[in-house]
């Protein structure tokens, strides 16, 4: 039976749920092992008057402290070079670390903490986007998508729009926090253990920071305890902090970040502030716009400018834009380096063009969903992006029409009305709204991955790739498609650990890319290892049917590998067991391990032309109907439709667990997680009890999920990406909110910040109930 396309076990799943899964921190401690911590800076912003270790390497249990003067290098950064590890004169976040400590044992960190003497002179410190735009902090190169002559159009426009859009950021929120462990190895190498989505830069950064040659360090990369964007890049700061004491005491060294220290310490989901003014008609079409956006990177660059890019690119959503502006800049602060986090910008885009549909409806008193189709994205004209990538395959006019059909939106939104005219408690909102989300690196060297598959001569298989495992099911996948490639059962397939020995110059686990690339290499060295036995396995079968070798022959008919068998296609009784091939090939030395690699074809764009950045958009649309309470704002989501065009699916289980989790993800970015901050910068809400995550209560009541079919020709097994894009379909329950505010607004647009909270939701009822200005959304 074929294996794709079924749904086949997350490959973890048992060892999850017996506790067998191995992480970092449950690898078992050898002799002699340090565990290793940090002292970081209290202050955003700091000067180092002073620093005293004496009295802290002499405390017992303590094997050694090290500053930046220990290290070969202190500056690093994916995109820009620019961030410094240890803190050498100023401190520039809160949490940056300054000393590293090394340690028998936790009471001896403790008392080394304590002892370290230090002096630091408090800097004023720049913590909001406002100010630093008033201070013009910015990191270089802000950039621009421009078509047409979007003010003219706005000129000229019979209505016209002006707002800003805020949304704060997202802890990463895994449940492993950041890990590592350093073994010091011979001539100087090191082999490390990385909780981490990029083993490459992990093992590129130590090198770099520790003066070593990439060739001497060794990163693996077993699974994460999620991750979500947070360990592309920052899993590098434990990583060398580890190697750094292995290699200064040769003894194995072990970091792992607590709860509470993992959300003082490392970057968030980006907070942007979009500013906009669109020019639109009577009947709700969109005629030009110009947005601003603006981004808190925090101190370093890390990934900000491809975040940006990528939140500029998803502006548009899933509307076209005639006469465009769109204009990005990224503000540095004291804040912690924010970074990747799951849709990696395009939320960001995205939901500010939905809060543009939901106030060209309340202009024109007219639903929101109108003016969502009058703008979408067509099939024949109206089809390409204000980038110039021609919109291949789209289905998003079929799910607008389809999504409505199957929820009933049209009488659900009569049923709305009535009830808040009627109903002096809660008062309802319902909102339909849609995604399209690039699938592919915005760097174009990125798309590309290498995998190792290695056949036995018992004809079991082992797979190596650069995909990283952070309970997305990506190896599951990986498994799937070589298991149909090689026709064999999926059983006699393993994935092995991620490792830079195995698979060189990796990218992330990142973009929603993984399957895609590590899958398609895989399907590379699959296909070239049959196209290697095809021929033995011909010649066995030629022999055995009486008939002359194959090699003497016209090869007229097929052979097909499948079900564990491989046989002549013309022939399909007779049939050789996958291993006896496998035994053939490898007495006639016929090599059974090959080297696949991939690059995603048909990408290329930059800011100046324009072109192509995207191999294929992932889309959906979700309807959302929230129920407020008038009296405590208190939110509850009655009910979620979403309908996605997932291509065909490689694993449906997986990717129905990629959806669910990505929608009610989303909702807590734009719901309940409220990341509070005191005015000199220090995070309030850094535990479980302080920051909410969505809980099983916050699950939609009535929760509905399907996917239609459609091939998607330019991607392995025509399937496509699933693990960000349904995040941005959570926006249809802010929408959802937006709504229900409109019918107590007074006639005013209703305005709303993300997220929105409990308390901001009330805050907006009080304020129109006594009349109050508005306050910007």
């Amino acid at each position: 039976m074929p294996v794709l396309g079924r749904n086949v076990p997350h490959d973890s799943a048992r060892g999850h749920v017996t506790g067998e899964s191995l992480y970092v921190d449950d690898i078992a401690p050898v002799a002699g092992e340090l565990l290793v911590d940090f002292l970081w800076s209290p202050f955003a912003h700091a000067r180092i008057r002073s620093l005293d270790l004496t009295k802290a390497r002499a405390a017992d249990g303590v094997a050694g402290l090290f500053t930046f003067r220990d290290l070969h290098h202190n500056l690093f950064g994916p995109i820009l070079k620019d961030e410094i590890l240890l803190a050498e004169d100023v401190c520039t976040f809160r949490g940056q670390p300054i000393v590293v400590i090394a340690a028998e044992n936790a009471r001896a960190i403790r008392e080394a903490k304590n002892a370290i003497a230090i002096d630091l002179e408090e800097l004023a410190p720049i913590l909001t986007i406002d100010a630093a735009i008033a201070a013009s902090s910015f990191f270089p190169d802000p950039r621009m998508i421009r078509r047409g002559d979007p003010a003219a159009a706005i000129a000229r426009a019979e209505h016209v729009l002006e707002g800003v859009f805020e949304n704060q950021g997202q802890d990463h929120f895994y449940l492993e926090s950041q890990a590592a462990i350093a073994y010091p190895g011979e001539l100087g190498a090191l082999t490390v253990h990385s909780s981490t989505q990029n083993p490459t830069e992990v093992q590129e950064v130590i090198a770099h920071l520790l003066g070593l040659t990439m060739s001497q360090v060794v990163v693996l990369t077993k699974r994460m305890g999620g991750a979500f964007g947070g360990k592309e890049c920052q899993a590098t700061h434990p990583a060398v902090m580890a190697s750094l004491v292995a290699q200064k005491t040769g003894r194995a060294a072990r970091i792992v970040y607590s709860k509470d220290d993992d959300m003082h310490a490392t970057g968030k989901r980006h907070p942007f502030q979009n500013r906009y003014r669109i020019g639109f008609t009577r009947s709700g079409e969109i005629t030009g716009a110009i947005f601003e956006l603006y981004s808190d990177g925090g101190a370093y660059a890390d990934l900000s400018p491809a975040v940006m890019a990528r939140a500029m690119t998803h502006s548009d959503n899933a509307y076209f834009l005639s006469d465009v502006e769109i204009r990005g800049t990224v503000c540095r602060t004291n804040m912690p380096p924010n970074t990747a986090f799951r849709g990696f910008g395009g939320p960001q885009g995205a939901c500010t063009i939905e809060n543009v549909m939901q106030e060209i409806a309340s202009v024109l008193k007219r639903d929101a969903l109108e003016v969502r189709r009058a703008n979408c994205y067509q099939i024949a004209t109206r089809n390409v992006t204000p980038y110039g990538q021609l919109l291949e395959r789209n289905t998003l006019p079929r799910l607008f029409t389809e999504l409505p059909a199957r929820c009933d939106y049209a009488k659900r939104m009569d049923g709305v009305r009535e009830f808040n005219a009627t109903s002096k408690t809660h008062i309802r909102g319902l909102a339909l709204t849609a995604v399209k989300f690039g699938i592919s690196f915005n760097t174009k060297f990125l798309n590309q991955a290498n995998a190792l598959v290695n056949i036995y001569l018992d004809g079991s298989v082992q797979v190596s790739t650069g995909a990283t495992e952070m309970g997305q099911g990506v190896n599951t996948k990986i498994r799937q498609l070589v298991a149909d490639e090689l026709g064999i059962l999926i059983d006699r397939v393993h994935v092995m650990i991620t490792s830079t020995e195995k698979n060189n110059n990796t990218s992330a686990t990142a973009a929603s890319s993984a399957a895609d690339l590590n899958g398609g290499a895989a399907v590379d060295a699959c296909a070239r290892l049959r196209e290697r036995m095809t021929p033995v396995a011909r010649n066995i079968l030629s022999v055995a049917a009486g008939a002359p070798p194959a090699a003497e022959t016209p090869q007229k008919s097929e052979i097909v590998f499948a079900d564990g068998f491989v046989f002549d296609q013309a022939n399909p009784a007779k049939k050789l067991k996958f291993e006896e091939v496998v035994s053939a090939a490898y007495k006639l030395r016929v090599s059974l391990g090959e080297r696949g690699f991939y690059a995603t074809p048909r990408i290329d764009w930059n800011w100046t032309t324009g072109g192509h950045p995207f191999l294929y958009f992932t889309m959906g649309t979700a309807c959302s109907e929230v129920r407020i309470d008038r009296f405590t704002g208190e939110m509850k989501v009655l009910r979620s439709d979403l309908l996605m065009d997932i291509g065909r699916s490689i694993n449906p289980g997986v990717d129905r667990g990629q959806i669910t989790g990505a929608f009610i993800q989303g909702m807590g970015w734009l719901t309940t997680e409220d990341l509070r901050y005191t005015e000199s910068g220090e995070l309030l809400a850094h535990s479980p009890t302080t920051y909410k995550i969505p809980n099983i209560n916050d699950v939609p009541e009535i929760f509905n999920v399907d996917w239609i079919e459609h091939d998607n020709p330019v991607n392995v097994y025509g399937s496509k990406a699933v693990g960000e894009p349904p995040l941005l379909m959570a926006i249809s329950v802010w929408c959802a909110v937006k709504h229900a505010l409109s019918f107590v607004s007074n006639g005013d647009i209703p305005k709303l910040r993300v997220p929105a909270t409990t308390e901001e939701i009330l805050m907006r009822i009080t304020q129109y109930a006594r009349g109050e200005a508005q306050l910007t959304s």
